[in-house]
Formats: C-alpha cells, sequence, structure tokens
C-alpha cells in the first residue's frame, strides 16, 4: 500500500519508494513467463497481509501467501489454529530474524509455542535469518520434526557479497540433514557485487545443491529490490549454470516450492 499517514511504512528497509501491487507483479511474471508466484507482506506494513491476501483471492491461479503474525499479539494462539482455513490463499507463516527483538526471542526458545503450533496445524515457516542462527534452526528442526522450514536468501546476511556473505556457510549446510529445512535461493544478485550472470555465485550455489539437492533447495527473486531483470533473475539459473539438468531445473524453478508448501500444480 502507499506510504500514507493512515497506512504509514514502518522505518527500516524499503526496497522502493512506490508499492509493488499485483497488477506490475501480473505483468512482470507474464513478460518473464512465471506462472506462479508466493508473495510475501513486506515487513513495513504492520504485520498486515490483507493486499497480499486480497491478490492471491483474485488470482488463485497466481498468487498465495507465506504471511506474518506478530507472536506477541494477544490472540496470536488462536490465530495460528485458523491461519490457512480463516484465510484463503494463505499458506503458512513468515518470520525475519533480523530485528534484536526477534533475534532474542528465538535465541531464547520464547517462541517454542508458534513451532509447536505450527507443527500442529501444518503450517509450514518461512525465515529470514543469518549463519550465527543456524543452531537455533537446528534445535527448532530437532524439536519439531513434522514443521517445514524455509531457510530464505540462502540463509545470508543482507549488506554482505561474495565469499564474505558465505563465510561460516558450513553451519547452514549443516541444516540439511534435516528433512524438514528446505532453503530458497532467493534474492541471489543481492549477495554478489559481480554482474549478471554472477557468475561468482555457481561455487556457493553448487555447495547448497549438492547438500539439499534440487527438491529442497527453491527459486526465489525477491522482485521489489532485484538489481536485475526478473528475466535475468531466471536465465541467472535456468540457463547460465552448466550442471543442473532439465529435471533438477524443474523441481528448483517451482515443482519442489509447491510441493513443500501443499500447494498442488494444476
Amino acid at each position: 500500500a502507499p506510504n500514507t499517514p493512515e497506512r504509514p511504512w514502518a522505518p527500516g528497509n524499503v526496497h522502493r519508494d512506490t508499492p509493488l501491487e499485483a497488477p506490475e507483479v501480473l505483468r512482470e511474471m507474464d513478460a518473464a513467463g512465471v506462472q506462479r508466484a508466493i508473495l510475501v507482506p513486506p515487513s513495513l506494513d504492520a504485520d498486515r497481509n490483507d493486499l497480499s491476501l486480497a491478490a492471491a483471492q483474485k488470482h488463485p491461479g497466481r498468487f498465495a501467501v507465506m504471511g506474518r503474525l506478530n507472536p506477541d499479539l494477544p490472540d496470536a494462539r488462536e490465530r495460528v489454529a485458523t491461519w490457512k482455513s480463516s484465510q484463503p490463499g494463505m499458506l503458512g507463516l513468515r518470520y525475519s530474524f533480523n530485528k534484536p527483538q526477534m533475534i532474542a526471542a528465538l535465541a531464547e526458545n520464547r517462541l517454542d509455542w508458534l513451532w509447536d503450533a505450527a507443527e500442529k496445524h501444518q503450517l509450514p515457516v518461512m525465515v529470514l535469518i543469518a549463519t550465527p542462527m543456524a543452531p537455533s534452526i537446528e534445535r527448532i528442526a530437532v524439536r519439531c520434526p513434522g514443521l517445514k522450514i524455509v531457510l530464505d536468501h540462502l540463509g545470508l546476511t543482507q549488506g554482505k557479497f561474495d565469499d564474505e556473505a558465505f563465510a561460516g556457510y558450513d553451519a547452514i549446510l549443516a541444516l540439511a540433514k534435516r528433512p524438514n529445512v528446505a532453503i530458497k535461493a532467493s534474492a541471489l544478485p543481492c549477495y554478489t557485487k559481480d554482474r549478471y550472470p554472477y557468475r561468482r555465485l555457481h561455487p556457493h550455489l553448487k555447495r547448497v545443491y549438492d547438500a539439499f539437492g534440487p527438491r529442497r533447495m527453491f527459486w526465489g527473486t525477491d522482485l521489489s529490490r532485484l538489481p536485475c531483470s526478473y528475466l535475468q533473475a531466471i536465465d541467472m539459473v535456468t540457463t547460465e549454470i552448466p550442471w543442473l539438468s532439465a529435471e533438477d531445473k524443474a523441481w528448483i524453478m517451482g515443482r519442489g516450492l509447491c510441493e513443500w508448501l501443499d500447494w498442488p500444480l494444476a
């Protein structure tokens, strides 16, 4: 939504000056040959999911939502129980662990009730973390073996690039031994100073592929902040990485994510 006094944007990481709305996203998708997209409402919009849900309900074959729920809300526990059934188009939960309050909650295990509830109600969870948080994710994955967890943006820290971004990355790769943990290869151009086709990332992506395999490695973009075109974000995987088979690409470019999130392909 636009930044207005009635609906002000929260201070933080603003990707662009104007909102990225459904008609523009659909035009980008059609131009790039993308059939479906998962919408993650921006954190600057105060945990509101309404606009993303409206888009998913209007275009159910094109959009679905991984929504935000403030775990400190008085009715958060009740809302988790009906998170999908009461919100058509909603597939699961998405959390960003990049602010002190949320980082502390994760480290101090204060969200155990949330992971337990998400597992009980079969809600997959996407998490934005940094490498040092890998032990917390390991603990959650072991505690809740039925909880599907996706690590967004390869578990990388914003503002770091290339080898520096992947420092200590063995901790993230070690999570692959947990069958309920997958990884999203999203916003990739944002973590390198290389130019398209971003070949500096290839050795790192190969390590991710070797650890998680194509069925638990999901392509994505973070379209609102891409430094390249939507089509380049696709081609950097589908045409520029020589060691991916056609079957690998089918899983990485959408089939794997749709199965993981229980969003059946037509």
